[in-house]
């Protein structure tokens, strides 16, 4: 791994740079300063100070993490059927081998502990792994399958379970619980819808400063039929914090007063706004809060999120880490951290899925078409 400082200032140097980088095609490089680190054959381009390296790698369809007992670092396997937890036994921040915790399971994807209890959603239900046993307990049966598949989890200061669970389309009426988040009581229990209105809610997190969950949404696609470039750049994504009992638009709407053209006759004033909104397309997955110690104090409080990439935007975009700054506990911006995967001719080497602050500090991001675990450390 080697990393150098870069200072983008012209066009020509922008180019003659990226055109350096190893690897088969130039990576879209960022403008401004930032470090270059050559790793898995490409280019990865980090703030000053930041560094990259291989947690994992060789693990087909990694998708989401979730930090364990003692600081072990569990991920989720989607298409293997898998949850599997790393050892990294001399704290060097490379795993050295990895174990398989479960197995045979529908498509896994959210996970997360409460103390030593591990709990995790398939498509279909969400479980919980008792301490020391081997065979999990379904506490959420019934979801509906198909669709967008994902299930995340997050527990609240509340002690409850909140289950977001996203569309079965892109554009049509779906039957709770779809597009919504829903909360539980921790066996299971007492289902409440708390918000609606969300295409694809993936990244879950609560606020730590405040207590409040915040969910960023992958909206729809293929507004506005033949103008591409209505479509290439709308509606965009959202970043959303979540009030109960409050509806998020879709499919009617995609922002306040904003209806899709699908219900051009809908009543879009009582659409709860976004907290900030994003490039459209980006497809937002991974949402994790920065509560470690190793990065600049002026990130601690800071969000982190993850952007898939787009899929059939005829520019393709995505496919990278951003800081989301926070200012009196509401975002105000957001900029790129982590970029690279994705190359100048739109192809991509790498994909992130997941955001997990370790227990190090460190930043780790999955990234399922590379199947790999990332590692962004600050000063080391």
């Amino acid at each position: 791994m080697l990393a150098m400082r870069s200072y983008y200032l012209v066009g020509l140097v922008l180019g003659s740079i990226a055109c350096s980088a190893p690897g088969s095609g130039a990576a879209e490089v960022p403008i401004g300063p930032h470090d270059s680190v050559a790793i898995a054959g490409h280019m990865l381009y980090v703030p000053p100070g930041y560094s990259v390296n291989l947690f994992a790698q060789r693990l087909g369809g990694v998708r989401f993490l979730a930090l364990g007992p003692n600081g072990a670092v569990y991920a989720t396997l989607s298409g293997a059927g898998r949850i599997v937890r790393f050892v990294d036994a001399n704290g060097a921040g490379v795993a050295e081998s990895v174990v398989t915790v479960l197995s045979g399971l529908g498509d896994p994807s959210g996970l997360s502990f409460r103390g030593d209890t591990l709990y995790f959603a398939e498509e279909i239900a969400v479980k919980r792994l008792n301490p020391g046993a081997t065979t999990p307990v379904t506490i959420v049966s019934g979801l509906p399958a198909g669709g967008h598949s994902t299930r995340t989890i997050a527990f609240g200061p509340d002690n409850l379970l909140y289950v977001a669970v996203g569309s079965s389309c892109n554009i049509c009426d779906d039957a709770l619980p779809r597009a919504a988040v829903t909360r539980y009581s921790l066996d299971g229990s007492n289902p409440h819808t708390f918000a609606t209105g969300l295409r694809n809610s993936v990244g879950l997190a609560f606020n730590p400063a405040t207590g409040e969950l915040w969910a960023n949404n992958n909206d729809r696609d293929d507004i506005g039929g033949s103008s591409m470039a209505i479509t290439d750049n709308l509606p965009p994504e959202h970043l959303n914090i979540l009030k109960d009992g409050k509806w998020y638009g879709w499919p009617q709407c995609y922002l306040p007063g904003k209806p899709n053209p699908e219900y051009s006759g809908a009543d879009c004033s009582g659409v709860e706004p976004p907290a900030i909104t994003v490039q459209a397309h980006s497809a937002p997955l991974g949402l994790a809060f920065y509560t470690g110690t190793m990065f600049p104090a002026d990130y601690r409080g800071d969000a982190f999120m993850t952007y898939h990439g787009s899929w059939n935007r005829s520019v393709a975009t995505g496919a990278k880490v951003v800081r989301v700054r926070i200012l009196n506990n509401r975002p105000v911006a957001v900029e790129d951290f982590v970029t690279g995967w994705q190359l100048a001719d739109g192809s991509r080497w790498g994909r992130p899925v997941a955001v997990l602050v370790a227990s190090d500090g460190a930043l780790l991001v999955s990234d399922d078409t590379g199947g790999r675990i990332w590692r962004v450390t600050y000063g080391r």
